[in-house]
């Protein structure tokens, strides 16, 4: 049956059954890191997946106007989560005018999403440098030459930037690094989810804050690791 756009309210996806339910008892670790890597290395190991580090970031201006792109995640700690991209790009302004942003993952074929809340800061000079520069060679020179989301009349315009840059480099020169870097994540709340075929779909809630300790009762809300509080949500 071709699908279109007058059926798509028909359409259901078969996600998990009760055999597989994400319960807060299974929980190897209660902060919110560990899970996530954990749920990270199953989707690189799923063939289905070809990105599986591809994350949607959401941003908003200083008016509250809001956007979001696709980005790819560089780098997970326990600090938080790390991706690059063009100091002058609208996301990068976006962050500039207010830091609070929000990221999530959707690995499909597992049923799976995570969402991250939290706050967003340049990460040092010396570190975008250093995975800049481990970059293939054109991604580098790609990247010099775009100055993103900036107006450009045609495609053409950009080919003869990035030939103009590759004319003017020695086969060994090192590529300048742009107005380009790293922003780490500081997440404030990391919401896991796991679908499940009745749509009684599993929510798990890390949050971590000033206050969060102090909701801790034990029935709705449970003290974790490091300073995280855990909850679970209803579908």
């Amino acid at each position: 049956m071709s699908i279109t756009a007058d059926s798509m309210s028909s359409l259901r996806l078969k996600y998990h059954g009760k055999k597989n339910i994400l319960l807060e008892k299974n929980l190897k670790n209660k902060e919110p890191f560990s899970l996530f890597r954990e749920w990270l290395e199953v989707a690189l190991q799923t063939d289905e997946i070809l990105e599986a580090n591809a994350a949607c970031l959401a941003t908003a201006n200083k008016a509250g106007v809001p956007s979001n792109r696709f980005v790819l995640l560089k780098d997970v700690t326990n600090e938080g989560f790390t991706f690059f991209t063009n100091y002058g790009s609208r996301k990068a302004q976006d962050i500039d005018e207010n830091p609070n942003v929000a990221m999530t993952l959707y690995w499909c074929p597992l049923r799976r999403s995570v969402r991250i809340e939290g706050v967003a800061t340049k990460i040092p000079h010396e570190l975008s440098a250093a995975y800049f520069h481990q970059r293939p060679r054109a991604s580098q020179i790609g990247a010099l030459a775009s100055e993103q989301s900036q107006r450009i009349p045609s495609r053409k315009h950009l080919d003869e930037i990035e030939a103009k840059i590759k004319e003017n480099l020695k086969p060994d020169e090192q590529v300048p690094m742009p107005n380009w870097g790293g922003y780490l994540i500081t997440p404030s709340c990391v919401e896991f989810w796991q679908g499940q075929t009745d749509r009684l779909h599993d929510r798990i809630r890390f949050r971590k804050g000033e206050n969060t300790l102090k909701e801790v009762d034990n029935n709705l809300v449970h003290l974790g690791e490091n300073g995280w509080v855990y909850e679970r949500l209803a579908p």
